[in-house]
């Protein structure tokens, strides 16, 4: 985030999001083609050598003494200073590769901004609704519809397109016309239909037309990460995605203990009541609230792009 200037950030997030939804297709498409011990050992082989690649040819970011970043200035202005530490605490205290954020650096974080904040809440239900309806979505579907492996994979693979589609190409063209916090509201919105409609299917043809809704849904992931990252000074972008990241992690540890079991129960003879997309639905209930938080987000003054202090001799990347 810190090499990319703002008004260009949530199109360079949707752009790599693409990416990443371009290489979950062709994964999923070549395992169609290979026995299932030599998939596991081409994907080990692949994230080695995505490791390999990443460490000798991904430049770090060039900081000066001072722990700042050090690039070109963009519109010839300055970035802010640090929200966690002042330019003369930095100098003194950052030690590259040997220290790492603290709990309360986290905290700290988390209250310096009232948006970084709703975002980070955001994040947090949208991951813990998400990860609920991948828990539940493949027992729902072969207990009601009797979906087999090639068609779960068939709706990956049409999600992954549509994600895919609609990140690289569609997403750079609305994020400067309509705002990355309206965009965040839209992709949520559709996140909770896409659900819902999962949810109550009537008929196996409705889990793929319904998935088609993610050409919209995908918009969520990337808005919040940028912007998340405005929040933040350009030597602070791996605290902020970090932070954003581990709230996403913790959601996806909490979510399937919850939400496993109750799609266990729904789907079994001793329901409650018969609604077999019952756990779907409560999981949809989750993105309901981030689509309600994502609402009250309003365009902040962005803190990578403010003046920096007289104290600070930054540069915006």
């Amino acid at each position: 985030a810190d090499n990319i200037p703002d008004n260009r950030r949530a199109s360079a997030f949707g752009i790599l999001s693409g990416i990443s939804s371009c290489a979950f297709v062709c994964g999923n498409l070549s395992t169609r083609f290979l026995s299932t011990s030599s998939t596991f050992q081409i994907s080990a082989s692949v994230a080695a050598i995505s490791t390999v690649y990443m460490r000798v040819f991904l430049p770090e970011s060039s900081i000066m003494d001072d722990g700042v970043s050090n690039r070109r200035k963009v519109k010839g202005e300055e970035a802010s200073v640090s929200l966690l530490d002042e330019c003369e605490d930095s100098r003194r205290n950052f030690r590259i590769f040997k220290t790492m954020p603290s709990f309360d650096d986290t905290l700290s974080l988390l209250r310096s901004s009232p948006t970084f904040s709703q975002a980070a809440i955001v994040a947090f239900f949208l991951s813990f609704g998400d990860v609920g309806v991948g828990s539940s979505l493949l027992y729902y579907l072969k207990a009601c519809f009797h979906f087999n492996k090639d068609q779960f994979a068939d709706l990956m693979v049409i999600g992954g397109i549509a994600g895919a589609i609609s990140q690289m190409l569609f997403m750079p063209m609305l994020a400067p016309a309509i705002g990355e916090e309206k965009l965040l509201s839209i992709g949520l919105f559709f996140s909770c239909a896409l659900v819902f409609l999962y949810s109550t299917a009537w008929s196996a043809w409705v889990p793929y037309a319904a998935t088609m809704l993610s050409l919209l849904s995908v918009f969520a992931s990337p808005c919040l990460r940028s912007i998340a990252s405005k929040q933040v000074g350009p030597n602070e972008q791996g605290k902020a995605q970090g932070c954003i990241a581990g709230l996403c992690s913790f959601a996806s540890v909490v979510s399937p203990l919850i939400f496993s079991p109750l799609t266990a129960l729904f789907l079994s003879a001793g329901a409650p009541f018969h609604f077999p997309g019952f756990s779907i639905a409560c999981a949809g209930l989750f993105l309901v609230i981030a689509f309600g938080q994502s609402m009250v987000i309003r365009a902040a003054p962005s803190i990578s792009n403010g003046k920096a202090s007289s104290n600070c001799n930054c540069e915006e990347p």
